[in-house]
């Protein structure tokens, strides 16, 4: 799968921060699936207490290298498969992506912490801080149809997600790089777009090429929802 490796860094709960200003271009929220549709307690890992940042300043799209001929009614069980994966064999906490979209446009929770809130990923690594990864269900590589429906909602999920930040999805953030096995050394200052494919800060071809060919649109549409 796309996340196959990621910073798994230990960090302490961010403490609760003051109350910003409502930001000047704010997206609207789109219709998000909660966790407990595709995990019950039957399937729940034990997992330590959610890690937070300050913020979410840029987003992750990523991939999940798996079949896109499926039914959008079983994404759940295909989501709780990517779930076991991760903490079963991988021995991670919990389901790296913040969040994940169907092929059909429906957006689902991932990582555990709350919709609203900057959950500390487990997706990217080397830059798992402020930032929220987004995981479109299938695999897009070079020639691979992508639907418009997904990329749609991934564009609604970036405007409200970045908007809180009052951030521009087309422009640039520096993010400091924690892992030496990103592209860029532990301690780099990188400047990627607030709204970059996973291969731009790991050696990867995830998000595939055909995904990372409509990011740019991705960026357009997620600027005219916020009134930009």
């Amino acid at each position: 799968m796309c996340a196959a490796t990621v910073d798994r860094t230990r960090t302490e709960p961010a403490p609760p921060s003051a109350a910003r200003p409502a930001a000047a271009h704010p997206g609207p929220r789109p219709p998000i699936v909660p966790r407990s549709t595709w995990l019950d307690a039957a399937s729940t890992h034990a997992q330590p207490a959610p890690r937070y940042d300050d913020r979410v300043v840029a987003v992750f799209v990523h991939h999940t290298d798996s079949p896109n001929d499926y039914d959008c009614a079983d994404a759940p069980r295909i989501i709780r498969d990517l779930y076991a994966g991760q903490t079963g064999a991988k021995d991670w906490d919990d389901i790296g992506y913040n969040f994940l979209v169907d092929r059909c446009g429906t957006i689902y929770e991932g990582r555990a912490g709350g919709i609203d809130r900057p959950v500390t990923g487990a997706h990217t690594q080397g830059f798992n801080h402020r930032t929220a990864g987004v995981a479109a269900i299938g695999t897009f590589t070079s020639g691979t149809p992508v639907p418009r429906a997904m990329t749609d909602s991934i564009a609604r999920l970036v405007a409200w997600k970045l908007g809180i930040s009052d951030t521009d999805p087309r422009a640039t953030v520096r993010l400091r790089s924690s892992n030496s096995l990103s592209r860029f050394s532990a301690g780099t200052s990188a400047a990627l777009p607030t709204v970059a494919g996973h291969n731009a800060a790991f050696m990867t071809t995830c998000p595939g090429a055909a995904l990372t060919a409509r990011l740019p649109a991705i960026r357009d549409e997620a600027a005219r929802l916020q009134g930009r």
